[in-house]
């Protein structure tokens, strides 16, 4: 008798909570939508995947960050090179330069990063936020660069996710006081963790923050091609080195 009790009881609490019957706290909700403005928690990874997955979920999330954007046509430019659902990012929350031609999973991603994990590594290191990010471009159809001198006639099958405007390689960031931090001079390997210096200690946290907001993430430490910059990208493989 308990525990068929046990077992209704459980199953109302399903049926409600799945029914959404009774009144969550939408940050709690998992079937609530993505709010890319509220404070993380447990449940934002989840809410930031399911945005990503549709065209019209990750277009109804990107227009709540304040970004400025152009929506672009589908494009097809060759051999599995193109992009769909994608946006002509003109201004962020930081400079960028030229705008950027990003997918919306990929746009939505790097709103959050750097709201949710740049920024507040900024603040604590340096008591600062960053101002601009210098970056070595986004979409480009090309091959993934392995630094062996690959052919470009390579099959497609090696294709980079820079070739679906689903990557953003960053190279640097300056701070509000016009301090500039490469990555390519600061940064230090994870066994210097002790004798880091501040801006070292804010690139190794920019680059784990990272790690929670795209699906892969390369840094120096993983191999000499990326000794310059953080690799960014969305829509492959759960990667973060």
């Amino acid at each position: 008798m308990v525990k068929a009790v046990l077992c209704a009881l459980i199953g109302a609490a399903g049926y409600g909570f799945y029914s959404q019957r009774w009144l969550i706290p939408e940050e709690f909700n998992p079937w609530a939508p993505l709010n890319a403005m509220a404070p993380p928690n447990a449940l934002t990874g989840y809410k930031l995947s399911r945005a990503r997955s549709g065209a019209a979920s990750c277009l109804a999330a990107l227009a709540q960050t304040g970004m400025a954007y152009d929506l672009l046509p589908d494009r097809v430019t060759g051999d599995e090179c193109g992009f769909d659902n994608a946006v002509r990012l003109k201004t962020a929350g930081v400079r960028i330069g030229a705008p950027l031609t990003l997918s919306c999973p990929m746009a939505l991603s790097f709103f959050m990063w750097e709201r949710h994990a740049l920024q507040p590594a900024a603040r604590l290191h340096f008591g600062q936020e960053v101002v601009a990010l210098g970056h070595l471009g986004s979409y480009a159809c090309r091959n993934i660069n392995r630094g062996e001198g690959t052919s470009p006639d390579a099959p497609a099958t090696s294709r980079s996710r820079h070739a679906t405007a689903d990557a953003l390689d960053i190279a640097g960031f300056t701070l509000e006081n016009g301090q500039q931090i490469s990555v390519l001079k600061a940064w230090q390997p994870g066994s210097a963790t002790p004798a880091r210096k501040p801006e070292a200690k804010f690139l190794a946290d920019a680059h784990g923050g990272a790690c929670r907001y795209f699906n892969g993430v390369l840094g120096p430490d993983y191999n000499a091609v990326h000794r310059d910059h953080f690799h960014l990208e969305t829509g492959g493989y759960s990667m973060c080195r």
